[in-house]
């Protein structure tokens, strides 16, 4: 089973490779970097979609379904189970959502495997600090770790802090990739731009822990838990239970004692989330509104506002609307696409100092 996976890894991965390596071009290996990234966010986004239609046991072990390499090999075992419990977690629809993400992963893991292989071989060949091999190293040891906490969360049963994890690591991977595929296209910006630095990263740190409290509202069902808005329950601030609501080590719908959770609980995450998130929008406009002032940075920060609004927008409508599908896919993907362009912008204004440290030492202003 587990040749036959990586076979089917291997398949998958082989498309993105063979459109970089027909592309145009000399610079495969910076085109490469960013197929990496598209095929990530596409599966951070299916991920979403995964937890989103209640698919994550859809089969039931890891890492085949059944002990098979595709659900349909498993049919019997699938069809028994939906048979036994028709609305349970384990539907043919659902086992295939389950796999079909798996093999989106396994493949993000042939192309890691890929880019470093390539990144040793131009490494020795031209010694540039773009090919230098130690951050494709390091995500390929990242994607191992993401694998195994994708595994844990079936085997643990979708327990809440395993599955944050899992997507909290999957949009680690992503913002890993953005910086080492931003890393593969120096772009000069203003010295002026520089004082965006702290900023950016503040804005960075911020999107992440939103990720995380957004993570902890899906995991543990509590996306609706606050009916309407802006209020919550119908009053500004209503009965919190921070103390169960943010109990890390239990399972899924129970206390740490193993009673049912509070609703008070599930509607704390839900408010605590949609504050931060004002937070969290007043830090990205700011940012994306100085990146607008110098070049280098201006399209990142239209970009920027233009997608927080619309994050803004989905995260409004998916209470009022009653959380359907497509809008919480595409919220989870918004959220993605933020760490993904902060990460960016982080970079470029890293780099930019950098470039000007390594001018100023070789062309010092004289005495």
């Amino acid at each position: 089973m587990l040749i036959v996976l990586a076979l089917k890894a291997l398949l998958l991965a082989t498309i993105p490779l063979t459109l970089v390596y027909l592309s145009r071009g000399s610079d495969r290996y910076r085109k490469l970097a960013w197929a990496m990234v598209f095929f990530t966010f596409d599966l951070i986004v299916f991920g979403a979609f995964t937890r989103l239609t209640d698919s994550g046991l859809g089969c039931p072990d890891w890492p085949g379904c059944y002990g098979e390499a595709n659900p349909f090999l498993a049919h019997e075992e699938i069809t028994a189970a939906q048979a036994a419990m028709p609305t349970g977690p384990v539907t043919v629809v659902k086992a295939w959502i389950e796999m079909i993400h798996r093999y989106l992963a396994m493949g993000v893991g042939v192309l890691i495997i890929a880019s470093l292989v390539v990144a040793v071989r131009l490494w020795r060949r031209e010694r540039l600090p773009r090919f230098h091999p130690a951050l494709p190293a390091l995500l390929l040891v990242w994607v191992c770790v993401q694998g195994a906490f994708g595994a844990w969360t079936v085997t643990l049963k979708l327990q809440p802090v395993i599955v944050t994890m899992h997507l909290l690591l999957g949009i680690g991977l992503l913002a890993l990739l953005a910086w080492h595929a931003a890393r593969q296209s120096p772009l000069q910006i203003q010295r002026a731009a520089a004082t965006l630095r702290l900023p950016a990263a503040i804005a960075l740190m911020l999107a992440f822990v939103q990720v995380a409290l957004g993570g902890w509202v899906s995991t543990n069902y509590a996306a609706l838990a606050c009916g309407g808005f802006p209020l919550c329950q119908g009053a500004w601030v209503p009965e919190l239970d921070l103390a169960h609501g943010f109990s890390l080590w239990r399972e899924l719908g129970r206390t740490h004692a193993g009673d049912y959770l509070p609703f008070s609980a599930l509607v704390t995450l839900h408010w605590v989330h949609r504050c931060f998130a004002l937070v969290v929008v007043a830090a990205v406009v700011l940012v994306a509104w100085r990146a607008l002032q110098w070049h280098g940075t201006q399209r990142l920060g239209r970009w920027l506002l233009l997608l927080i609004l619309l994050q803004f927008c989905t995260g409004i409508a998916t209470v009022m609307l009653n959380w359907p599908l497509t809008l919480a896919v595409l919220h989870n993907a918004g959220a993605a696409l933020s760490i993904l362009l902060l990460t960016v912008l982080n970079c470029r204004l890293a780099s930019g100092a950098a470039n000007k440290a390594a001018q100023s030492r070789q062309h010092p202003i004289p005495a």
